[in-house]
């Protein structure tokens, strides 16, 4: 037995299966670095390598114990990390290859591709700016690359065009509707006071509000980019993919925009 456990033969194969799992295991903890989620994956990861370690050495009722609780443990491994999962396939999906494999799919099945454009930004931009020398608190999400429906019901539906002077009366202090988080889709102001899921990231910055906070979370878990506007200093940021640009200015936040649609 000793003998079959030193003496290994590796195949070309078994190379690459290595590798492969690498790669999937580094990207997984590229996902849940900085978060709680980090500990239980590590923890994890240990039970199922004590669990090949114990089998390799027959001890069968260890590992049987500890084969049951790993094939039990996917189920939860669903519940706890299911927004990891998301954004892991979120990441897939978005990766350029799939991306171009995808498009050429939808080609031959001759199925139009749902774009979304905002082809109009200069109300969004000057109603920041105005919300930016009165230095009102505002979390405005631009959802041009994915489905943000189930988020829009959390909050109250408007479905108007955009315009400067609506988005400065939604985010007013006094407005019931400040609170929340504003979706824009298609050229339409969808809805307002919008809940958002907050991100859990432990490496955070702790000077970052619940607004920032939540413009990282809704981008994490989808391809939307959220423009924030801090109650406190006034000052403009952006987020995308989970990470905050902060202290932009309105040129910048213009740049950005115009990057992002056309």
């Amino acid at each position: 037995m000793l003998n079959s456990i030193l003496f290994i033969t590796f195949r070309w194969l078994d190379v690459v299966d290595i590798l492969l799992v690498s790669i999937i295991m580094y990207q997984l903890y590229k996902l849940v670095k900085g978060t709680i989620a980090i500990r239980i994956f590590l923890a994890i990861l240990a039970i199922y390598l004590f669990w090949k370690i114990v089998s390799a050495f027959q001890m069968q009722l260890l590992s049987e114990i500890l084969g049951q609780f790993i094939g039990v443990g996917v189920l939860a491994l669903i519940i706890v990390f299911q927004q990891e999962i998301r954004r892991f396939l979120l990441l897939l999906g978005s990766n350029n290859m799939f991306s171009r494999r995808s498009s050429k799919l939808m080609k031959l099945l001759n199925v139009k591709p749902t774009e979304k454009k905002i082809a109009n930004i200069n109300p969004i931009i000057i109603a920041t700016k105005s919300l930016t020398a009165t230095k009102t608190g505002a979390l405005i999400i631009l959802d041009i690359h994915s489905e943000l429906k189930f988020i829009s019901t959390s909050g109250e539906k408007i479905d108007a065009h955009i315009s400067s002077s609506l988005l400065e009366n939604i985010f007013f202090k006094n407005s019931p509707m400040h609170d929340g988080g504003l979706i824009i889709e298609d050229n339409r102001i969808v809805a307002a006071r919008c809940i958002l899921p907050v991100s859990e990231s432990q490496s955070f910055p702790a000077h970052f509000g619940l607004r920032h906070r939540a413009a990282a979370g809704i981008t994490e878990t989808s391809r939307a980019i959220a423009i924030i506007i801090s109650e406190e200093t006034g000052k403009i940021s952006l987020a995308k993919e989970g990470n905050v640009h902060y202290n932009i200015s309105i040129d910048e936040l213009r740049d950005k925009l115009e990057e992002e649609i056309n």
